[in-house]
Order: structure tokens, then C-alpha cells, then sequence
């Protein structure tokens, strides 16, 4: 299983919100750039990037930070958060994405999504399904639609999508566990597909309950900024 830890970022700096509301941000480094090195001492591949200015105004707003993480760094960096159109998904590759993540523009522009999908590949895409209540939720968790979250992943695998981040918004940010059961029914419902776990991690013993669950990674988030896992640990946890 992948460790891939988050940073999302507001006026260039690492902070944390608290179920997607941007008026419960918390900042914790004023220098993504070295928070992304010191994942990378400690053994850590993979980064989940997330422009949330970008997100609220719907195109990319970060350049500086996703081109500064991956010239200074080998991360594979997965970057969302304002991508809606041909110009941004080729500017986020031609900044040093390695993948690049679409939630909402998924569900409100499928054929768009799709396009990219072909254009692309399944692998340097990744489908953002963020749910609550089984139903799938976007536009920064404001809207929640009336579409299945299975049945929604279960589409795009078939159009060729291999990755899935999957957030139950229920547990984001509150630090009580992930929802190992709704990870275990998508990964039987949904053969093939690598499904990364996000949401809720507040323990090393919740990573080895994801690991047992099947998920290809997990993303880490709050625990880590708030010293709930060291990365020590986690680099053990690589290790072993």
C-alpha cells in the first residue's frame, strides 16, 4: 500500500481544512516546497497536491508551488483543484504532474473528462469520487448529486480510469477512522480498479486495517500535520 501524504494550498502556503469548509483552515507551513522534501527523506513516492484557491475559482491558481515541488523533488505528484479545461490539464503535465485528479468536472462534464481520458491515458488520470451518504458530492462537498458512488466509479473503470481517490466526506478532517467497510464493497464491486483510501486516518493502526482492506494507498493528511503519525512511522511503515 502507498503512502501518499497531502498538502493543499491557499495563498501559496500548507494548510489543512476541516470537512471542506474554507472557514475552518488551519495553516501549518508557509513553505510547500520544504514540507514535500522532508516526505521525500523519508522514503515517501507520492504526493496528493491540492490547489484549493484553484478549486474555489476554477482553474489553476498554484503554478509556482506544483512547478517548485517537482523540480525539487522526484514525488510523483498527483495535483487537483481547478482543472476544468484543456489548457489547465495540459498546463498541470507541462508544470511536472505525474497525474492529475478531476471530481467535479467528471460529473458535470463527463465528455470532457472522457476526452481526457483517451487523450491521456488511465493511468495519468485519477477519478476524485467524494461521497456522502453513498451519494456523490461536489464542488468543494457543497453539492451532493443523486449518483451512486459505486455505480459512478464503476463507469469511468469501464472507460478505462485505473485509479480512484475515494473520500468519505463524513469522515474528512475529524480524525475517527476511515470507512473501512465502504473501501472492502468497492474493491469486491470493482475488480482491477486501485482504489486510494482518504479520509478519517488518525492511527498507524488504521493504515495496517487500510492495508488489509486491499486499498492501493491511502492518503494522509491531518494526522501527520497534527502529530497524530510521525514520519518516522510512516517511513518505518514503508520499510517493513
Amino acid at each position: 500500500m502507498e503512502i501518499i501524504p497531502a498538502i493543499d494550498i491557499i495563498d501559496g502556503k500548507c494548510v489543512r481544512l476541516t470537512q471542506g469548509d474554507y472557514h475552518q483552515k488551519k495553516e501549518y507551513a508557509s513553505d510547500p516546497v520544504e514540507v514535500a522534501k522532508k516526505f521525500e527523506a523519508a522514503g515517501i513516492q507520492r504526493l496528493h497536491l491540492v490547489d484549493l484557491d484553484g478549486a474555489k475559482v476554477k482553474r489553476i491558481v498554484n503554478k509556482d508551488v506544483l512547478k517548485g515541488i517537482c523540480q525539487a523533488t522526484s514525488l510523483k505528484v498527483d495535483f487537483g483543484g481547478g482543472v476544468q479545461s484543456d489548457a489547465d490539464i495540459s498546463l498541470a503535465f507541462h508544470l511536472g504532474a505525474r497525474q492529475v485528479t478531476g471530481g467535479s468536472i467528471a460529473v458535470k462534464n463527463p465528455d470532457l473528462f472522457t476526452q481526457w481520458l483517451h487523450t491521456y491515458g488511465g493511468d495519468r488520470l485519477i477519478l476524485g469520487a467524494d461521497a456522502r451518504d453513498r451519494k456523490i458530492a461536489i464542488s468543494g462537498w457543497q453539492e451532493t448529486t443523486a449518483m451512486d458512488l459505486i455505480d459512478f466509479i464503476k463507469d469511468y473503470h469501464e472507460k478505462g480510469i485505473q485509479y480512484v481517490i475515494c473520500t468519505d466526506v463524513a469522515k474528512d478532517g475529524l480524525l475517527q477512522g476511515p470507512s473501512l467497510e465502504l473501501y472492502k464493497e468497492i474493491i469486491e464491486e470493482i475488480p482491477g480498479i486501485n482504489l486510494i483510501a482518504s479520509g478519517g486516518v488518525a492511527t498507524m493502526q488504521d493504515l495496517e486495517e487500510l492495508e488489509k482492506v486491499g486499498v492501493h494507498g491511502t492518503i494522509i493528511g491531518k494526522a501527520f500535520y497534527e502529530g497524530k503519525i510521525s514520519l518516522a512511522e510512516l517511513s518505518t511503515f514503508i520499510q517493513k
